[in-house]
């Protein structure tokens, strides 16, 4: 048989090479870019069959197009001080003034004062899906809105919590992009002393980004998938991450193989051959449990599920593709200073380990029983967590221009006051709709709207048979209080006989996505335990295994929940959580959690075909544990990244990922499941070969405590 000639050899990992920096340097500006086809227009992202979505359709067809509220409050300079009739009529004047500017619908109302004499209101409808043009639109309302003299004006509503939200997302890709490598690049530099490989790691990440970002960023220019800067900000997390997690396995496997005295192609080969199925593993659990999110009747999750599941097969693909070939060229350059050694060298942080997994030999018993107990009582408040949705005034992390506004609205006017609930119905029953709404509790007034777009005198408009109220709630649009309203407005007007009624508007918006988001979470749950003990199952050919792995990652993330409701609660002060924290939690804390798992399980599994059950859990621990713990570290400072983007959803992803990684990490799986597995013995690996100690020279002492 002929020799491959040396030359050739050499050619792949070159080709590779060239390749990736062309993705790189072409595709690489892509990463900044994903803001111009994102929107953060919310109403993109309801629920498909809710109620309030079919009233968002009716409106359209109904009218006037659908419109974001803009409201504007004015109150009285100094302590004490009134609203007189000439401050009222120049803030009508200034509100009407801005009828059909650009961005402003026609129906802006007058200027209303407040019962206590002290305020002013005055709503301006604003056209939805502005994107870069809503801030500049609210700027423009302040600012006519400042020239009632003696009063300060402040502009609140869903458009002003829009464009605040916008002004939080400006910026995103390089702030967000530039911390979490920053922290990445620092944690390698200081795990493994080396010069090249952090930088080579880094690299091949951001290649992947760029490649992820480019793809995102077709499939939202020609609407087949949707992007708002929530998501943007989870893909550069999750593929940085993601891209860096699979790297240190790879590059901790080529470390051995190349400390055993081989050279750098077979070493890498080698290297490959032993970790691509468990990165192929864990890659496919964190893909497809994300995909499973589009069975969701959520939009925004329906939109995470794609996109995220493109970024971790570019971070495989580059972590398999354009790592090997780099590392190959540098060969043991790429650990400068430090010089790859084989495994079985114990020193530095692998003494830790092997005093870990003598620990675990010792006593596993011991260890799984005092573990387990810890985290059931961290689980244990776990339903506390209060997941009802946040409340605009608790939406950003700092105090922004909107809230403050909120807050001024709500002590002058009715809570719901220009943020009605809509009622669409039947133009013949409207009557008695709109004194049903009268009639429902917490309702401060409901009136139909007329042909001048707005509630109050004259004959209501219809269009097609149909004709619309407005409804005033007494408590505010995003309190609980105003969804229990909704539920009570929705039970009375849909007994009107033949009415055909139909509630929306942001407050039924609000309860239809929080019940919508409780549906998901019972679906999908299922479904994402279901896809990972499939892969599990085929990963280590056994059932026993899987199943104990599956339940540890479950608690794992049961016992996160209960101590972020006590961080969120006492420390962060959030009165709850968003509705779809728990599910993106799950999602990303049981699939990437898994991860570790798979890692070392398939390392257990490798050393226990060649050394018995016994030895093969002690090795797999002692060889993996710096590089897995290392791996964890990594993601959670990633995922910890998303703090500096002051929205308290990704706060509250950031620490519920970062908190439950490291909880993963070092509690999970360097003492519960290898101390599980140590005291069950071969029948953990049941019906495989292992289950019935074929490989086991010490299956007699496998199950003593």
């Amino acid at each position: 048989m002929s020799r491959t000639p040396r030359w050739a050899r050499w050619l792949v990992p070159v080709v590779l090479l060239v390749v990736w920096c062309g993705v790189g340097g072409t595709l690489g500006p892509y990463a900044g870019r994903l803001g111009e086809v994102s929107t953060n227009d919310q109403a993109a992202f309801l629920p498909r069959s809710a109620e309030s979505t079919r009233v968002i359709d009716a409106q359209r067809a109904f009218q006037q197009q659908e419109t974001v509220p803009a409201i504007v409050v004015w109150t009285a300079d100094g302590d004490g001080g009134r609203i007189g009739e000439e401050q009222r009529r120049a803030a009508t004047d200034a509100l009407a003034a801005l009828a059909g500017t650009p961005g402003v619908g026609d129906a802006v109302s007058p200027a209303l004062p407040s019962e206590d004499g002290r305020a002013l209101e005055g709503v301006v409808p604003l056209s939805p899906g502005l994107g870069d043009e809503l801030r500049p639109t609210v700027e423009r309302i302040q600012q006519a809105a400042d020239g009632v003299a003696g009063t300060t004006a402040r502009i609140a509503g869903p458009a002003a919590s829009q464009a605040d939200l916008s002004e939080a997302f400006a910026g995103i890709d390089g702030l967000l992009l530039g911390v979490a490598l920053a922290v990445v690049l620092l944690i390698l530099l200081l795990v493994y002393r080396s010069v090249l490989l952090p930088l080579v790691i880094i690299v091949g990440a951001v290649f992947a980004l760029g490649l992820a970002c480019a793809v995102v960023y077709v499939l939202a220019d020609h609407e087949i998938v949707r992007v708002d800067g929530q998501v943007q900000g989870i893909l550069s997390i999750l593929v940085i991450g993601a891209a860096t997690d699979y790297a240190l396995l790879l590059t901790a496997r080529f470390r051995e193989e190349l400390g055993s005295g081989g050279d750098r192609i077979t070493a890498m080969r080698a290297a490959l051959r032993q970790s691509s199925g468990a990165i192929t593993a864990s890659a496919a659990t964190v893909a497809l449990g994300l995909l499973a999110l589009l069975i969701s009747d959520l939009t925004n999750n329906r939109a995470l599920g794609p996109v995220g599941a493109i970024g971790i097969v570019c971070a495989v693909l580059s972590t398999l593709t354009f790592l090997p070939a780099a590392l190959v060229l540098l060969g043991r350059a790429a650990y400068w200073p430090a010089k790859p050694r084989p495994a079985a060298e114990k020193s530095g942080g692998h003494g830790v380990w092997v005093r870990i997994a003598d620990l675990v030999d010792r006593a596993p018993r011991k260890v799984w029983a005092v573990s387990l107990a810890a985290l059931l009582a961290c689980a244990a408040f776990a339903p506390t967590l209060a997941s009802k949705g946040v409340p605009l005034d608790e939406i950003f992390v700092n105090d922004a221009p909107s809230v403050a506004a909120q807050r001024t609205l709500g002590e002058h006017f009715p809570g719901g006051s220009g943020n009605p609930a809509v009622v669409i119905a039947d133009a013949g029953r409207i009557a008695e709709v709109t004194a049903a709404a009268e009639a429902t509790d917490g309702v401060a007034s409901a009136a139909p709207v007329t042909g001048e777009g707005r509630p109050g005198a004259g004959e209501p408009l219809v269009v097609d048979g149909r004709a619309r109220v407005d409804v005033t709630l007494r408590s505010a649009a995003d309190s609980d209080a105003a969804m229990d309203t909704v539920v009570r407005l929705r039970d009375a007007v849909h007994a009107v006989p033949d009415a055909d009624a139909l509630v929306g508007g942001y407050t039924a918006q609000r309860y239809d996505t929080q019940r919508t988001a409780e549906h998901d979470r019972s679906l999908i749950v299922p479904v994402v335990l279901v896809i990972i003990l499939v892969i599990l199952v085929g990963l280590l050919r056994s059932l026993m295994m899987p199943l104990l792995l599956v339940a540890t990652v479950a608690l794992n993330f049961l016992a996160t929940l209960g101590i972020s409701s006590l961080v969120f609660r006492h420390v962060f002060g959030f009165g709850g959580t968003d509705s779809s924290v728990p599910l993106y939690g799950f999602v990303f804390l049981v699939a990437l959690g898994v991860d570790y798992n798979i890692f070392l399980m398939s390392r257990v599994r490798e050393e226990s075909l060649r050394h018995g059950v016994r030895e093969g859990v002690l090795r797999g621990l002692t060889a993996t544990g710096g590089v897995i713990t290392s791996a964890g570290v990594v993601l959670a400072a990633t995922f910890a990244a998303l703090g500096v983007i002051p929205l308290a959803f990704l706060v509250q992803i950031a620490f519920i990922v970062a908190f439950g990684v490291l909880l993963d990490t070092l509690v999970v799986r360097s003492l519960l499941v290898p101390a599980l597995v140590r005291d069950i013995g071969p029948k953990a690996w049941w019906p495989g070969a292992l289950s019935r100690g074929e490989h086991d020279p010490a299956t007699s002492r496998s199950g003593e405590a």
